[in-house]
């Protein structure tokens, strides 16, 4: 992008999304209305905003065709409706087993036309004592590396959740400005690793993070840590939101993205 003063407001929508497909868009669409009014250019809602079933292979009924489906519906017309850059979190999309889906996050632009694709590739398992996921029961690996999108502030990076945990997954992505992480992080794995991570990529790579994340305590009894947030390219938080629904919200700043770089030129001073 050309200039370095060039600003953009982006917005991360927390959800406590819930059994009801129905009442979970509605929910999204009062926190993406309220990122848009407060000016932001680019939404990200989180993980699994449309359905969190009580068992792993309740989503399978939901699952939809690409391209087709009231889900890929409501974020065509809330991109198009809000003239905003939307990141759709994720959602099921059909896969060639029929006994999983894909967890893909699509993105869309102002026009409502999806722009980018990324079928979430790591997939979490973790076990102790009696809480256990396994989220491959139910979701088919993606085959494909993100789609790495450009929107008005420059390029921009994808992961969902568990992705987070590999660094070299979005070092792979190259030089980006911004990083989106939909996001559905447990209490237990959150509540210690969930800020340092999304600092450490912001750090080592020198762009902004912003993570949509899950945060509450859900009507399936799975409990989410949230804490949704906007980090600089220096590591700073800029916004967090706890826990509960709302936005978390900031300025992407070119000046100071172009500044971390000057300053510390760690990105120009990679050997391997």
């Amino acid at each position: 992008m050309s200039g370095e003063s060039r600003t953009m407001r982006v917005a991360a929508v927390q959800m406590v999304s819930g059994m009801k497909v129905a009442d979970n868009l509605e929910q999204a669409a009062r926190g993406i209305e309220t990122a848009a009014c407060g000016g932001a250019g680019l939404v990200a809602l989180p993980e699994y905003f449309c359905f969190m079933g009580r068992h792993d292979k309740d989503k399978l009924p939901l699952a939809e065709t690409p391209g087709d489906g009231p889900i890929q519906s409501f974020l065509s017309d809330q991109a198009k409706r809000h003239g905003i850059w939307l990141v759709g979190g994720t959602l099921p999309l059909r896969c060639p087993d029929a006994q999983r889906v894909y967890n893909a996050c699509l993105v869309y632009d102002p026009q409502g036309h999806v722009r980018a694709r990324y079928d979430k590739i790591h997939l979490f398992s973790f076990q102790r004592g009696q809480e256990s996921y396994d989220e491959s029961r139910a979701i088919r690996p993606g085959d494909e590396p993100p789609q790495v999108f450009e929107m008005p502030f420059g390029r921009t990076a994808l992961g969902i959740c568990y992705d987070l945990r590999f660094p070299e997954f979005f070092r792979a992505q190259g030089d980006v400005r911004l990083m989106v992480l939909p996001a559905a992080f447990t209490w237990t794995t959150g509540s210690v690793h969930w800020e340092v991570l999304l600092r450490a990529r912001a750090i080592e790579n020198q762009c902004y993070v912003l993570a949509s994340a899950q945060g509450g305590l859900h009507e399936n009894g799975r409990r989410t840590w949230g804490h949704s947030m906007l980090i600089d390219p220096w590591g700073d938080i800029v916004d967090c939101l706890p826990e509960g629904p709302g936005v978390a919200a900031g300025m992407l700043d070119a000046g100071r993205l172009a500044a971390v770089r000057e300053s510390l030129p760690a990105l120009r001073h990679r050997v391997l």
